[in-house]
């Protein structure tokens, strides 16, 4: 049962944690021949919501996989067709009790779980967390705070991404909540800013609500961090919970993972992939050939492309194209912004302060990078739009 869950959701394949909330399951993972060997029977099958009805596609009977064998008859052919009804037998029933599960789920991880606190949005509105926010709903939820200077404004933008990947299936299909820890300051009218300077579509709430009832929420969904938080409560996870309240499936994820899998894990994956198209198998044969990173271009594309470009294409995203920034700037002036931009806008460095009023007085964020760190960086950006990429065969 533990391989076909795996199989059906994918938990395996790019390494995610799975979590019931509140508490971490671990990671999961299949080798490939387990991986084929469920595929066998499992693999067309569609599971739906609170049920364990199922629609067969193409699936196949034979022991060894292959579609239309022979049976000759005679006892080993015989055996052969027993096991191989037997098993599909057993994946009906192992499928009918995963379905089961997703039912049991929802009253193990739903009211009696969930607090049904009341939280404010950026437009003044009253909801509560379980009855209006995540009842029913595929969900991303984090915690954030407008003041912050640390990574808080990289994740909202990384988040933003990720909308814009799903463009208007947010608010329809897939539903997302930053809410505020810093109740005090972040006001609805706030919130409301905050979400502006990002340029924050719809089907995205920035919430805030009773300090007690929000540090509660955060421990249920297992974001929590007691010997940061226990002494600055702003110390907080930059992880974020998505999951399927229908279904009773959560994963516990980085808000700085690629927005490309994100969106598909939201999109795709959570909804049992009942809105994805039909595609065949990639194969590494057919695969293009890899891309190697140039110095510092991992590094960008980690914590700066979120809010970055370096094309030169005028198209600004939350913050400015950065291409021959190393050219304009002086170079000490550069190695401090990038690695140190809170304390300059602390001093009112005049150059610091001219950016920070020019880009909607969006904070650039200290992501805590090493000088080896801004060295790479420095480096990239340097060499980045004056050479094409190398391209190579290694590692196709």
């Amino acid at each position: 049962e533990e391989y076909v869950q795996m199989e059906l959701h994918e938990l395996g394949r790019e390494g995610r944690q799975s979590f019931a909330p509140g508490r971490v399951l671990g990671s999961a993972s299949m080798d490939s021949s387990k991986r084929s060997e469920m595929r066998l029977h499992f693999a067309r099958r569609d599971l739906t919501h609170r049920n364990c009805a199922y629609k067969e596609k193409d699936i196949d009977m034979t022991a060894n996989g292959r579609r239309g064998a022979g049976y000759s008859g005679g006892r080993g052919a015989i055996r052969s067709l027993l096991r191989a009804v037997t098993a599909a037998l057993t994946g009906f029933l192992i499928l009918c009790s995963t379905g089961a599960t997703a039912t049991d789920n929802r009253s193990r991880w739903a009211e009696d779980y969930f607090p049904n606190i009341e939280l404010t949005n950026q437009h003044g509105q009253k909801v509560r967390f379980y009855d209006d926010l995540i009842k029913g709903k595929v969900v991303a939820i984090n915690f954030i705070f407008t003041s912050c200077q640390a990574v808080c404004p990289a994740e909202t933008a990384r988040l933003r991404q990720v909308q814009q990947a799903l463009g208007d299936r947010v608010g329809r299909d897939v539903f997302f909540y930053s809410i505020s820890i810093d109740p005090d300051r972040d006001t609805p009218e706030v919130l409301k800013a905050y979400a502006a300077k990002f340029g924050i579509g719809p089907g995205w709430q920035f919430l805030t609500g009773s300090e007690e009832e929000v540090i509660m929420l955060q421990k249920k969904l297992g974001l929590w961090v007691p010997d940061a938080q226990e002494v600055d409560p702003k110390d907080h996870s930059i992880n974020l919970i998505v999951g399927n309240e229908t279904t009773g499936r959560w994963n516990k994820r980085s808000s700085f993972d690629d927005p490309k899998v994100l969106a598909r894990l939201l999109g795709d994956s959570l909804h049992n992939y009942r809105f994805a198209p039909d595609a065949e198998i990639a194969d590494y044969v057919t695969a293009d050939k890899r891309i190697e990173l140039a110095d510092g271009e991992e590094l960008f594309n980690a914590r700066c492309k979120a809010c970055h470009s370096v094309t030169g294409s005028g198209i600004e995203m939350v913050g400015p194209d950065l291409l021959g920034v190393v050219d304009r700037r002086d170079p000490v002036w550069l190695r401090r912004w990038i690695k140190e931009p809170d304390r300059m806008l602390e001093e009112q460095d005049p150059l610091a302060m001219a950016l920070f009023r020019q880009h909607r007085e969006l904070r650039m964020p200290n992501l805590g990078l090493s000088d080896k760190d801004v060295e790479s960086l420095i480096r990239y950006l340097d060499h980045a739009g004056k050479t094409e990429p190398a391209v190579t065969d290694a590692n196709r």
